[in-house]
């Protein structure tokens, strides 16, 4: 057995060992489990939502992307920045109503915003759907980092399941204990990991980061500008706007919210996360790299580039060690969005079920639909399916059609009915979906129009049709003033 599979091995047997120790001294009621008792602080909220967004999408889709796309992954690093500044705005009236009415999942927020049940559903099964490919996404990267830095020993399959069973066990034991604690060491070591090979491997390949991006130019002219059709400037503004007014719209991260013990936890938070969106450079600079020094990766495989570049490279201790950290960056994340789902599927669908139901008895529900959940993602795993970005992009295009009724909710003076909210999510929805499953673009309903509008993400289409709906059935469904 190499040295690198004995460091893969080891970060399983940590992660599992941290999120079981988690649970020391408590007792696994609905609020502990899914909420951490709102007792974290800035330490705690910052590291949750930095293992919620710093994924496996942070060591293989950058990468990759900077590897088969070049400029358009910089939409990457925009976006974040621009959706904190949002968050230290938006994130603390969430977070008051949130524990004002002891509310635990992103539904619930809808359902008591809105005082409809109907409304919370829809909520929640548009989060649900969205978790599937995220979660996906993430079981997909374990398979590929652990068969790689593994030399394939592990096939991707096993280590599919391996990381499977590791999250069901930790997540039903632990809840989100187990998920702050385990992501205290990820980060540690995605920094560490993800800063030296972004560094080393262009001084080592080319004499330094900036001759690195002069082969490139010199081998690949306008490879690093972004190209007048397609990933043109206009689908780079769209995506950017798209996924920072989606980005605290996943489940899991809008209910991270709910565990700060204060608001000024989020703000600090919210200052504090742009510095984190530098680690994605040297990411990038990575891929890059890989360019010149692996190449012939095409479609899905491009998401390898990082791993094949490291094993080429470095000795087996520090591709075991990026291999240790790519599991890390899977199962935190990984657990969360399986905790999320959980608890939506629990809290709203079971006590819609059962409306007596006190909070022991939808903590057990949740617990058991912890492995339903899992078993949904492994099947939609094991299919395989498109690269780790476009998935990401697919459910990004789904949860930032809540944000109208979002922004409705909680500016005052905005207030819209239910049927106007639900009307609006419905609609951008059913567009981003009807586009998904068809695979009609723009460009083939419309082919003489101008480049600039039909590159347009469709997720910002759907949104501007959400917006119109919304705002129509606003107008004839206006609620009476309080």
């Amino acid at each position: 057995m190499n040295i690198a599979l004995l460091l893969i091995l080891a970060s399983f047997a940590l992660a599992i060992g941290l999120g079981l120790y988690a649970r020391r001294g408590r007792t696994m009621k609905l609020e502990e489990w899914s909420v951490g008792g709102r007792g974290f602080g800035t330490l705690f909220v910052f590291l949750l939502m930095a293992g919620e967004i710093y994924t496996t999408f942070t060591l293989l889709g950058g990468s990759g992307w900077a590897y088969g796309k070049g400029a358009p992954a910089f939409y990457i690093i925009c976006y974040g920045a621009v959706s904190y500044v949002l968050a230290y705005w938006v994130l603390p009236p969430i977070w008051r109503y949130a524990t004002e009415h002891r509310l635990f999942s992103q539904a619930d927020f809808w359902a008591r915003k809105y005082d409809s049940r109907a409304l919370g559903g829809l909520v929640a099964v548009v989060g649900v759907v969205a978790l599937i490919p995220y979660l996906v996404l993430q079981l997909k990267g374990l398979g590929l980092i652990v068969s790689e830095a593994s030399a394939g020993v592990i096939s991707p399959t096993m280590a599919i399941w391996l990381g499977t069973a590791a999250l069901v066990g930790y997540v039903s034991a632990s809840g989100i204990h187990g998920s702050a604690l385990t992501a205290l060491a990820k980060d540690v070591l995605i920094l560490v990991v993800v800063v030296a090979l972004g560094l080393y491997l262009p001084w080592k390949l080319f004499g330094g980061v900036g001759e690195m991006f002069a082969r490139i130019e010199g081998e690949r002219p306008g490879f690093l500008i972004l190209p007048e059709r397609g990933f043109s400037p206009s689908w780079f503004s769209s995506t950017v706007l798209l996924s920072a007014l989606g980005l605290y719209l996943w489940p899991q991260n809008f209910a991270s919210v709910f565990t700060a013990k204060g608001e000024n936890a989020l703000r600090r938070n919210s200052s504090l996360m742009p510095l984190y969106q530098l680690v994605l450079l040297f990411v990038f600079f990575t891929g890059f790299a890989a360019l010149l020094s692996v190449p012939g990766l095409e479609g899905s495989d491009v998401d390898l580039a990082l791993l094949r570049l490291v094993r080429a490279q470095l000795p087996d201790w520090a591709v075991g060690t990026v291999g240790a950290a790519g599991v890390l960056t899977a199962l935190v994340p990984g657990s969360m969005i399986l905790m999320a789902a959980a608890t939506t599927m629990a809290n709203t669908g079971y006590r819609a079920l059962v409306p007596d139901a006190d909070d022991a008895r939808v903590a057990r529900a949740a617990k058991w639909a912890v492995p339903v959940v899992a078993a949904v993602a492994l099947w939609f795993t094991l299919r395989g399916g498109s690269t780790i970005v476009a998935l990401l992009l697919m459910g990004y295009a789904f949860v930032t059609q809540l944000f109208p009724s979002l922004v409705c909710a909680i500016v005052p003076g905005w207030r819209i009915s239910a049927l106007a909210a639900g009307a609006g999510i419905v609609t951008g929805v059913s567009v981003v979906a009807a586009q998904t499953i068809s695979g009609i673009t723009l460009a083939q309903l419309a082919p003489s129009w101008p480049g600039a509008v039909l590159d347009v993400n469709v997720g910002v289409v759907a949104l501007g049709a959400n917006i119109a709906v919304t705002g129509a059935v606003a107008l004839l469904t206006r609620p009476s003033r309080d």
